[in-house]
């Protein structure tokens, strides 16, 4: 059975309310011009491809604990300059090289357009976020952003020692607002780590496929558990009246 009408409603962060990837596209193609060279002249949407591959294996080498966060971040750089012959052996190095990245990156931040709307229409809802991330970096964003006052709680698992699908942080995020988990909804980008682990913690999950590129298998065991899946936020108001 569903639960009855969510009280509480949580959000991933990247990619669901503030658009990650294009950020992350724009910050990788103006510091890779800034190098100048090879670096420069290289295929944007091969490199692209390749950061967002070594961000995705060794990000979640992080979430798995094989990984401290700032050597997460070392460990991409280096893998992206390697076919350059570029040197960042030094730690000190790597992280000068992974800063001026981030310069680039935070400049192209921005939430998803039907974000604000949504809260809006959604208004005397509670509101959170559950981030697999270090806390103070994604509050760095929404702070930038100017709505850290809509949400309540910012739940991050580098504080929780949990991330998700771990039921765990799911739990915690209902206990720090004091409801039981039933009375949660939550909504991400990604169908087993978000939509599919909020539904094993026993909240309604919900997942946005921007894109629109789920396959019938992913459709189809979204339906079996229980997922309602979106194309945008802006069908989240009528769905949570459902």
């Amino acid at each position: 059975m569903r639960p009855q009408p969510a009280s509480v409603v949580l959000f991933d962060l990247d990619d669901t309310i503030f658009a990650h990837t294009a950020a992350v596209r724009a910050g990788v193609d103006a510091h890779r011009r800034a190098h100048g060279g090879a670096m420069a002249a290289a295929d944007e949407s091969a490199e692209f491809a390749r950061w967002t591959a070594l961000e995705e294996h060794h990000y979640h080498r992080y979430l798995r604990g094989e990984l401290a966060y700032l050597d997460m971040r070392r460990a991409r750089a280096r893998g992206f300059v390697e076919p350059y012959g570029l040197d960042l052996g030094d730690d000190a190095v790597a992280d000068e090289w992974f800063s001026r990245y981030l310069i680039e990156y935070a400049k192209a931040w921005k939430l998803h357009d039907d974000t604000v709307p949504m809260l809006d229409a959604l208004g005397g809802r509670r509101f959170g976020i559950i981030t697999n991330a270090e806390l103070e970096f994604q509050l760095g964003k929404l702070r930038a952003l100017r709505v850290t006052g809509r949400f309540e709680h910012v739940i991050a698992s580098g504080e929780v020692g949990a991330a998700k699908p771990d039921a765990r942080i799911f739990a915690h995020a209902a206990s720090v607002f004091g409801v039981a988990v039933s009375e949660c909804v939550y909504v991400g980008d990604r169908l087993h780590t978000d939509a599919i682990g909020a539904v094993d913690a026993g909240m309604r999950g919900i997942w946005i496929d921007r894109p629109g590129r789920a396959t019938a298998e992913e459709l189809a065991e979204a339906a079996s558990r229980g997922v309602d899946v979106i194309g945008s936020l802006a069908e989240l108001p009528s769905l949570l009246q459902a």
